[in-house]
């Protein structure tokens, strides 16, 4: 559930005062007000001029500051940045992204910030990309990747199947097929009415 006074956009369209979220929903607060995400086991304050989709168990920061306190381990995503708590005590933190620097402050409770590589490579051996931080403590990083993430020519493909180009040809080509037969074939579609 989302609760706000009425001025945050949901998806670009006024949100009621309080209206179910479903995944892929892109919610942004106005200059002076914040909003609400209520869930099962947490919810997350979005601060002012925030811009965040809800994916669920996943809060994908794009600009702003949210304010997450969760016992089901609900994450926030910045581009190549993932925070997660580092048990399912209550854990209180908050992320805040502006101008590509990714501010991680821990209330209550220990959370994880795990950074993947911008060339979607594995760390060599013995290096981590992970770091914790403790309640109490604040520690920031640039986001080096942004929300486009780059990959090489070779890499495999990321993301849904039928987003790819040739899904989309395909598809194209399919649906050609399809209505050509149909409004041009001599013979009915079923055999059993002439």
């Amino acid at each position: 559930m989302l609760r706000t006074d009425g001025t945050t956009l949901v998806n670009d369209n006024a949100a009621p005062p309080s209206s179910a979220l479903f995944p892929n929903d892109l919610i942004r607060t106005p200059k002076t007000v914040g909003a609400r995400i209520e869930a099962t086991g947490s919810f997350a304050d979005i601060h002012p001029e925030t811009m965040v989709q809800f994916e669920g168990d996943e809060l994908v920061l794009d600009h702003g500051s949210v304010s997450v306190s969760t016992s089901r381990f609900m994450r926030v995503r910045v581009g190549c940045v993932t925070v997660m708590p580092v048990n399912s005590d209550w854990t209180n933190y908050e992320v805040t992204d502006v101008d590509g620097r990714v501010t991680v402050s821990a209330f209550k409770s220990d959370v994880y910030v795990d950074a993947r590589a911008k060339n979607l490579q594995e760390p060599k051996p013995g290096k981590s990309n992970r770091e914790i931080v403790r309640q109490g403590e604040q520690k920031s990083r640039r986001e080096e990747c942004g929300a486009a993430e780059e990959r090489s020519p070779d890499a495999p493909a990321i993301g849904p199947f039928l987003n790819s180009p040739w899904a989309k040809v395909a598809g194209g080509v399919a649906i050609a097929l399809t209505c050509l037969e149909l409004c041009l074939g001599d013979d009915p579609v079923s055999p059993f009415l002439p």
